[in-house]
């Protein structure tokens, strides 16, 4: 970092830093071959995302004429620039690991991707049967015309443009011809390979001329748009939401392009063609030298019948804490218990929810629900519990970005079933994670309830870590039924006991523990600050752990993605190192711990240090204070700092490197300790319930 630099780096700069690191995954020769073409996948989607979101609002701001600089400095049109020139680096690197490494390595495993001019006379054949049969009767190609209006094209879906010879003064005709979602990908083709494939774009430009008979051809060349999803939502003016957030979906489909992918090999005058017609700048057109959509490679990477190309098979762990032939909540009601997910199954968090919708003495159930799985366990049983007479509310974030189309019809399933519906809060995003379940025992009313950092999404839950604390804790009952009181009805929050909510103080909470680290060490005692997010935006709580290091407060920090902190510059940030760390989970849990003099101040969140998280969502920050419970969170943030195989240590300039190897060290990764762990756990547990006789005794004789 020179002097004079600003104390934060780039937001969004340090996002395509992080999906650099996505990609350095899929170039690595120890990950498993089919993991890393996962992981080249994951990067590509990531930056379809990142246009859309990120630089398709910095667009809107640079015509518009916004000139206000970003914390880093950074004019809109700066940070454009930079981007756009760092993207198509990126993309550059994306398709050198596609040809160079992977798909050389893929072919000597028998997966074999051919391009027209390679098939054998069988599989030439078989091509044209699939065409002729389950291709040719869907596409509809669509004939552009000088003076009529371009058609509306779909984002993130492939096109042919494909170009005809035309007359005297018009040498270049064009068509579009649409790649329907429901077409085959990668179409398989007979030989003796294992899996021998051709791509659907390449499949149709072997046939195209059948779309087009009596025309002179001259060129197919593949692409592919990025549409702008950055679109603002105006709540204060709809009285109907959910038809608002439809009508989101449909302005999504028009709204303006911010990246154009060709092909390469296609004609400067097709190419100019498309950028007139989708107004598009030079800047944002990227030219592909291989397959498009790298995005879709997903699907090959998750084929059957090559296990050994793939990490081995994780199956999480039963919790030894947690019986499932015993009611939950007697066991919750003996202590509380945490999950580390995917390590930890996911199952007691299910339970929960099914075993209140069965439970007799349950009288209501209430949830926030920001994504879910397509059949989702948790949705079925609050119909069942619905379906029983329980009072059952569910908060359905209908603003939950590209989940908005799902979300509207769990929502609108919901509410024909009799659950109590609320689409979110006005002006905020609900992104806590949070059940309740009141129920009647004989000591009176009871609350049981499930705080996490994930979603209530049982398949994303054996992807991500993510943490999950189950608890009676009836300081924490009090404030969830406050807290749902405040989003569902229009009662002024009240004052809360244990719990922090955004955008109601979380800010400010954060802050003030810093402070309280920074008088500690003053006071010489001992001070640290341990902290796992996803991201680290903002400014505020960045400046206050700059005061906390030159306080001398250590700081170590976890951080996945976007980092705007400057660590190890003298002067200002010398005591904080950050690590990011990428593995085959998605590390997604947000963990945070205050030293406090040695008590060891222990809290999970839904809500990263970011502006949008502090601001504008519905966020919460849970204490915990279970002593089993907050060792184990501890263990969880001392395993990621110990990462020297795959952490990565960031530098004042958002640079990244492998942390020096110390003696004593474990070898294995982050995730490989905890897996080992979680499998000990279990294996212990099973042992130790061998050492008990349970007799059987025999049925009841009235029944």
């Amino acid at each position: 970092m020179s002097k004079g630099s600003p104390i934060f780096l780039n937001r969004e700069l340090s996002w395509l830093e992080f999906n650099q690191r996505v990609l350095d995954e899929a170039q690595d020769p120890q990950v498993p071959l089919l993991d890393r073409l996962f992981f080249l996948s994951i990067t590509a989607s990531n930056l379809d995302e990142f246009f859309m979101v990120r630089v398709g609002g910095l667009a809107q701001l640079v015509e518009q004429g916004v000139r206000r600089r970003d914390a880093a400095g950074l004019t809109p049109k700066q940070q454009l620039t930079r981007i756009l020139k760092r993207a198509r680096a990126m993309t550059a690197a994306q398709y050198a690991c596609y040809a160079e490494q992977l798909a050389p390595e893929l072919a000597e495993e028998g997966i074999l991707r051919l391009v027209p001019g390679q098939l054998s006379s069988a599989q030439l054949e078989h091509a044209r049967n699939v065409f002729n049969e389950e291709i040719f009767p869907v596409l509809t190609p669509m004939a552009i015309h000088a003076g009529r209006p371009f058609p509306a094209l779909m984002g993130r879906r492939l096109h042919l443009a494909v170009g005809m010879r035309g007359e005297a003064d018009m040498p270049l005709r064009l068509a579009i011809v649409p790649l329907e979602s429901n077409m085959p990908r990668f179409v398989r083709l007979p030989g003796e390979e294992a899996f021998a494939y051709i791509t659907l774009e390449d499949l149709i430009g072997m046939f195209v001329e059948q779309l087009f008979p009596g025309q002179d051809i001259t060129e197919t060349v593949p692409f592919r748009l990025t549409r702008n999803a950055d679109i603002s939502v105006q709540e204060d003016l709809a009285p109907d939401f959910l038809a608002l957030m439809e009508d989101v979906l449909v302005q999504r489909t028009e709204s303006n392009c911010v990246r154009l992918e060709l092909r390469r090999g296609g004609s400067r005058a097709l190419a100019s063609v498309l950028r007139e017609a989708l107004r598009v700048s030079a800047a944002h057109v990227v030219t592909v030298p291989g397959p498009m959509e790298l995005g879709a490679f997903n699907a090959l990477a998750f084929m059957d019948g090559f296990d050994h190309l793939r990490y081995p098979q994780w199956q999480p762990q039963p919790s030894p804490e947690l019986d499932r032939s015993r009611s939950i909540f007697e066991q919750i009601s003996e202590k509380s218990t945490l999950l580390a997910h995917p390590f930890d199954s996911f199952d007691p968090v299910i339970k929960l929810v099914e075993d209140a919708a069965a439970d007799p003495n349950v009288l209501a159930i209430k949830q926030t629900l920001y994504r879910t799985s397509d059949r989702s366990p948790i949705i079925a049983a609050l119909r069942k519990a619905a379906g029983a007479g329980k009072s059952v509310t569910a908060l359905v974030e209908l603003k939950a970005r590209f989940d908005e189309a799902r979300n509207i019809e769990w929502a609108k399933d919901l509410e024909r079933c009799g659950v109590h519906v609320i689409y979110g809060v006005r002006g905020l995003k609900t992104h806590s994670k949070i059940t309740l379940v009141v129920r009647r025992e004989a000591g009176g009313i009871a609350r049981y309830m499930h705080f996490g950092t994930g979603n209530y999404n049982e398949k994303t839950a054996g992807l991500y870590t993510d943490v999950s604390y189950l608890t009676r804790d009836p300081d924490l009952g009090a404030d969830a039924s406050i807290f749902f009181n405040a989003i569902t009805g229009y009662s002024e929050p009240r004052q809360l006991a244990k719990l922090v909510a955004a955008p109601l103080g979380l800010r400010e909470a954060i802050i003030a523990l810093i402070d309280s680290e920074i008088e500690r060490r003053k006071q010489g005692q001992k001070a640290l600050i341990r902290a796992k997010m996803n991201s680290l935006v903002c400014p505020e709580i960045i400046k206050a752990l700059y005061r906390a290091s030159k306080a001398g407060v250590k700081i170590e920090l976890n951080i996945r993605g976007i980092c705007c902190l400057r660590p190890g510059v003298k002067g200002l940030s010398a005591n904080i190192t950050v690590v990011s760390i990428i593995d085959r989970f998605l590390e997604h849990s947000r963990i945070f711990q205050f030293c406090h003099g040695g008590q060891n101040l222990v809290f999970i969140s839904s809500a990263d240090w970011m502006p949008r998280n502090l601001d504008r969502r519905v966020e919460l920050m849970v204490p915990i204070e279970d002593k089993a419970c907050k060792r184990k969170v501890i263990g969880l943030l001392d395993a990621c700092f110990a990462d020297q195989v795959k952490g990565r240590l960031i530098d004042g300039d958002g640079d990244y490197s492998l942390p020096e190897t110390k003696a004593g060290r474990s070898t294995r990764s982050c995730q490989q300790r905890l897996c080992r762990r979680a499998e000990k756990a279990h294996k212990d547990a099973m042992q130790a319930s061998r050492r008990t006789f349970e007799p059987i005794a025999p049925p009841d004789a009235e029944s």
